[in-house]
């Protein structure tokens, strides 16, 4: 099972152009899309969700025209957009219910087992009768993944799915995911590092429209290995050393600036060589391509 995105081109009424030329082969499995809130992420998803058409350019799903068949690519696609809405009245049981008739599941008994099955699958079904209302984020974003689920979909799409969550529901959201299975394409778009360095064998990078990297994570991290810098410096002193290295990032910790430099050799003035992350990766990537402006 394949995604296979070719030349694909967006441009809004307002001039953004938000997708430019991007090109990329999904394959089975968890694949992660990382980029800045504004880097194309969404444009990219809807378009592949059939909920808006670009200016050019085809996404083929193993043999299937996504733009020119998009009833079918409905009947496959489970899609949890980053604005997740839930009617607050309604408990998961019925909502699911109700969603799994609009995903043409018609037999009845076929349907409570249906919604039974995921539910317990995303650990909700102790709280099945209790209106979605009262879930937490947490709670409300695995019932998102449970009606994505619905009719077994051979592609799934989440959209910024832990923004906004706190540490123990992101793991529980993340072990979820890593838990749906390796014989369907799911895309994680997100602008967290740690989300596609915990869950995604494969990723790419995409900054204002732009396709910037695919790769392996921990290919990326590897190749640039040896070349990351980081010092600790007072945060007044920042903008000096912005002028002076390539600072790819800053941090703050314990009221003191750490900050991460690109470079094939050492700095000196008291860098120190540290084994890099895909965080590093990220901000390289956006570096490098800014400079090419």
């Amino acid at each position: 099972m394949n995604l296979t995105i070719s030349n694909l081109t967006k441009t809004y009424n307002n001039g953004v152009r938000a997708l430019n030329d991007i090109s990329l082969t999904i394959p089975s499995g968890m694949f992660g899309l990382l980029g800045p809130n504004g880097a194309g992420k969404s444009s990219l998803m809807r378009t592949i969700a059939t909920l808006q058409d670009p200016d050019g350019g085809s996404i083929m799903l193993d043999g299937l025209d996504v733009l020119k068949n998009k009833e079918e690519v409905r009947k496959v696609l489970g899609y949890l957009p980053q604005e997740f809405g839930v009617y607050p009245k309604v408990s998961a049981e019925e909502m699911l219910d109700h969603m799994a008739v609009l995903k043409g599941i018609s037999n009845s008994k076929q349907r409570k087992e249906t919604v039974a099955a995921l539910l317990n699958q995303t650990n909700l079904f102790e709280a099945r009768k209790r209106k979605l209302g009262t879930y937490s984020g947490g709670m409300k974003q695995r019932f998102g993944i449970a009606q994505a689920l619905l009719g077994n979909p051979k592609l799934v799409i989440v959209d910024e799915p832990t923004a906004g969550l706190d540490p123990a529901e992101r793991n529980r959201f993340l072990n979820l995911l890593s838990e749906i299975g390796e014989n369907i394409v799911i895309i994680l778009s997100t602008h967290i590092v740690e989300d596609v360095s915990d869950l995604c064998r494969n990723m790419a990078i995409i900054y204002k429209g732009n396709l910037l990297l695919i790769d392996d994570p921990l290919h990326a991290i590897e190749v640039i290995k040896g070349t990351i810098w980081q010092k600790t410096i007072e945060k007044h002193e920042l903008p000096a050393y912005q002028e002076k290295y390539n600072v790819i990032f800053s941090r703050l910790f314990a009221g003191k600036t750490i900050i991460h430099v690109a470079n094939p050799n050492s700095p000196g003035d008291g860098f120190d060589l540290v084994s890099p992350d895909l965080r590093d990766v990220y901000f390289t990537s956006i570096q490098n391509h800014l400079k090419k402006q």
